[in-house]
């Protein structure tokens, strides 16, 4: 893995955000707020091949990502619109959140916006039902991120 210092850091508060959903839903993280922990997952870019490949990780082990007391939003700043076309040819019904307008707003509010490529690095973080950010992981956009250390985070919560 890069060196990639960006993002967050544990015991952080997680910036509030309302974002529009695949199928035009907004979803905010307070929807959450003293009910369920969220894992939001930043990726770059839908249809691109690490990001299906991690997406589809989520998809096909769903239960190790989500459960009465975690919720999972994925987050790009692609258009809605894309991310629908995205979520039916792939099976994802989980939320895909778009960061498109005002572009990228999200990903810069947790330091995973990358400015010279316009989209949002490989940032994961778990967010507590107090909105505390317990666990996070920022990878570069080539490198596949591990989500083996999400896991273990929840395994000691």
């Amino acid at each position: 893995m890069s060196d990639v210092q960006a993002g967050l850091a544990v015991g952080e508060r997680a910036p509030e955000f309302t974002l529009r959903d695949q199928n035009g839903a907004d979803v905010s993280l307070a929807d959450f707020r003293g009910d369920k922990s969220v894992l939001l997952v930043f990726y770059p870019w839908a249809f691109s091949g690490i990001c299906t490949g991690e997406l589809t990780e989520i998809r096909d082990d769903l239960g190790a990502f989500v459960s009465d007391d975690v919720q999972v939003l994925t987050i790009s700043c692609d258009a809605m619109f894309s991310l629908r076309a995205y979520a039916d040819r792939e099976g994802y019904f989980f939320p895909l959140l778009s960061d498109f307008w005002p572009h990228g707003e999200v990903a810069r509010a947790y330091g995973v916006f990358d400015e010279q490529a316009g989209v949002a690095l490989r940032g994961t973080f778990l967010v507590d039902p107090e909105g505390i950010v317990r666990w996070s992981l920022v990878t570069g956009i080539g490198e596949r991120r591990d989500f083996s250390g999400y896991h273990a985070a929840l395994a000691r919560a």
